[in-house]
């Protein structure tokens, strides 16, 4: 039976989510597994896309090509992302899939990691089973990690400025930011949120009355990486949040540099104060808890 989009869990979840590169040296639990591998097989958004959850060691996916600090240490298992080279539209549904299991393993209290450059994809894809038509875009270790960061988990977030998120104000065009509905205050917010290569938040935000409209901020792919995963990313975010806030809708992919159109099909909008009785709290700004913290 096909999986539908479950948005409360999804929504704390993209706020709770950070990348994480070492993990304890503990296998995904039973039922960890069959969680990730159940949503793998059933939640298919787009075709042509998919993912596959691989229970061993990275390891030889990663060989040879990240530093010291950048390096994946001691993660059980890996989920690999992968589309079909053919379709345009094929990095944004990748990152769209992929990040649908990164909320559910942090969901599930695991820690996860994006990497679509300095990977092995030909391991990768041998690994996953991946037919020769299919390309691996991308893919994240899975695993427990510690509630205090390690030291190269804080340098990495600190080099990066992993938590650093440019304001609204300099991604959205439209009516002016007091006239926005609170669904869409809610999922630009949520948007802002998402990961995006060495942070580089590629994504810009067209608003209407019914619609939000994602496009990359040029044509220039940088890292080697396309712009249109991350904003596949953050495709994901804002249909999570629309959904908690009562919008039902879909996308239509455009051109580039436009990436997609989400447009309401269906609003029963829900009030902001019935969200907060159903332990949802609202994201302002960088909604991330500190380092120490688990994520």
């Amino acid at each position: 039976m096909p999986l539908t989009i479950p948005a409360e869990r999804w929504y704390k979840a993209l706020r709770l989510r950070r990348s994480r590169r070492r993990f304890l040296p503990r296998p995904l639990g039973p039922d960890e597994h069959t969680r990730l591998e159940v949503l793998c097989r059933d939640f298919s958004p787009f075709p042509g896309a998919r993912a596959v959850v691989v229970n061993a060691s990275p390891e030889e996916v990663f060989k040879g090509f990240l530093g010291h600090y950048g390096k994946i240490k001691g993660a059980p298992a890996f989920t690999v992302f992968i589309g079909q080279p053919g379709d345009p539209h094929t990095q944004e549904k990748v990152g769209f899939l992929g990040e649908a299991v990164v909320l559910e393993a942090t969901s599930l209290g695991l820690g996860t990691c994006w990497v679509a450059g300095f990977f092995r994809p030909d391991a990768a894809a041998s690994l996953a089973g991946a037919a020769p038509d299919e390309r691996v875009l991308a893919v994240t270790p899975v695993g427990c990690v510690a509630e205090e960061w390690s030291f190269e988990e804080k340098a990495m977030a600190g080099f990066g400025r992993s938590h650093r998120r440019k304001p609204l104000s300099d991604l959205v065009t439209g009516p002016p930011e007091k006239e926005w509905p609170i669904w869409i205050r809610a999922a630009l917010e949520a948007a802002r949120l998402a990961p995006s290569a060495v942070n580089r938040q590629p994504w810009r935000f067209l608003v209407r009355e019914e619609s939000i409209t994602l496009s990359t901020d040029d044509l220039n792919d940088s890292y080697g990486i396309s712009k249109r995963l991350d904003c596949g990313i953050a495709m994901l975010h804002i249909e999570v949040a629309c959904r908690v806030h009562g919008i039902a809708g879909g996308w239509r992919f455009l051109d580039p540099p436009g990436v997609a159109t989400w447009q309401i099909e269906q609003s029963d909008a829900i009030p902001e104060a019935d969200v907060i009785e159903r332990g949802i709290s609202p994201i302002r700004g960088n909604a991330w808890p500190a380092l120490r913290r688990r994520t």
